[in-house]
């Protein structure tokens, strides 16, 4: 991208063994080299290991430099970036590939055969590439060790990842800090509230809450858990149950997310897994089920049609792995459509 659009630009990485002892100081002989270069634009990578970068970048904006900043460490954390700089940054959420990169990849056509692969490999590049789920343990480690238990000065680190190999067993499940704190005996509740915030923040996990209007209610009702990458749950997993469903479930979510960051789940009498929101105004109501059968599409059916009714919106779709068909119900119709097709 570099080379076609800014082909004058000056690239960094901070994790460079050469650059190991960078100090302050050195941002000096930085300054004599981009001078040299003549480019507006720097590219720096993993900055964040730098003691006090924000101030160097503050000032290179001040001098009408364009500066990209990309890391993967979760220091660089759009809420800490507004404190460090205050109206100056615009974030972007870099995620694992998706379902169309990860064809584009491997050349591949939407296809229940691809889906699967998909569903299985998930979409981080490196293990896409390798396939040794050794690569993804590791991220799951460092992440928890890196980015969660040094930063935050977190002593009790086995706490800390059985509670993470248990999220990541249970995608798709209903959980509540209570019900944690009571499982990994923690005496504090506000323990296992400062966890899931850090394993949040982190990218790790997401906590999909119950839509009410209510702020207080979608607070202390039940959440859903879902995981980044699918591959991520079947690497570091420890059910060995058939979860097609629910893995097809966090893959619909982490479609939706890439959208938008407003999702609730609907519970009244029936449920539906999904409802998007962008700037208020419902997007979308979403049923995720692997085979609609005998034994659950009056289930199925039940909780959306209640969720369309709930909020006024006369369409909604069911997500299927490869199932097609269409569902009406007086005014409201809901849509089955196979999950290769959804995610296009």
């Amino acid at each position: 991208m570099l080379k076609e659009r800014y082909s004058d630009a000056l690239y960094l990485n901070f994790e460079d063994p050469r650059l190991y002892e960078f100090e302050r100081k050195d941002f000096l002989k930085l300054d004599e080299i981009i001078r040299e270069a003549g480019s507006k634009v720097l590219l720096f990578d993993e900055i964040q290991i730098i003691p006090e970068w924000e101030r160097y970048v503050r000032q290179k904006l001040d001098e009408n430099f364009k500066v990209v900043i990309t890391g993967s460490n979760a220091s660089l954390l759009s809420r800490e970036l507004g404190t460090k700089l205050t109206g100056r940054h615009i974030t972007k959420e870099l995620f694992p590939f998706s379902y169309r990169e990860f064809n584009s990849f491997h050349q591949l056509v939407p296809s229940p055969d691809s889906l699967h692969q998909y569903l299985q490999t998930g979409g981080f590049p490196e293990y896409v590439k390798q396939k040794t789920d050794e690569i993804l343990n590791h991220v799951f480690d460092d992440i928890l060790i890196r980015d969660i238990a040094v930063r935050y000065g977190i002593r009790d680190i086995k706490t800390l990842q059985r509670l993470a190999l248990y999220l990541i067993s249970d995608v798709g499940k209903f959980f509540t800090a209570n019900r944690l704190k009571s499982l990994f005996e923690i005496g504090s509740t506000n323990t296992i509230t400062e966890y899931l915030s850090h394993l949040e923040d982190s990218y790790l996990f997401y906590f999909v809450p119950k839509f009410s209007y209510s702020l207080r209610k979608q607070m202390i009702n039940p959440r859903k858990v879902y995981a980044v990458d699918t591959g991520m749950i079947s690497a570091n997993s420890s059910s060995y149950a058939d979860d097609n469903g629910r893995m097809l479930e966090n893959l619909v979510y982490l479609h939706l997310r890439r959208k938008t960051k407003d999702i609730n789940y609907y519970s009244e009498k029936g449920e539906c897994d999904f409802v998007t929101f962008n700037k208020g105004h419902i997007q979308e109501v979403i049923q995720v089920c692997y085979d609609l059968n005998q034994d659950n599409l009056d289930r199925e059916l039940n909780g959306i049609f209640e969720a369309l009714q709930f909020f006024n919106v006369k369409e909604g779709k069911i997500i299927t792995f490869q199932q097609k068909d269409q569902f009406e119900q007086e005014d409201w119709k809901v849509e089955v459509i196979p999950c290769h097709e959804f995610l296009q």
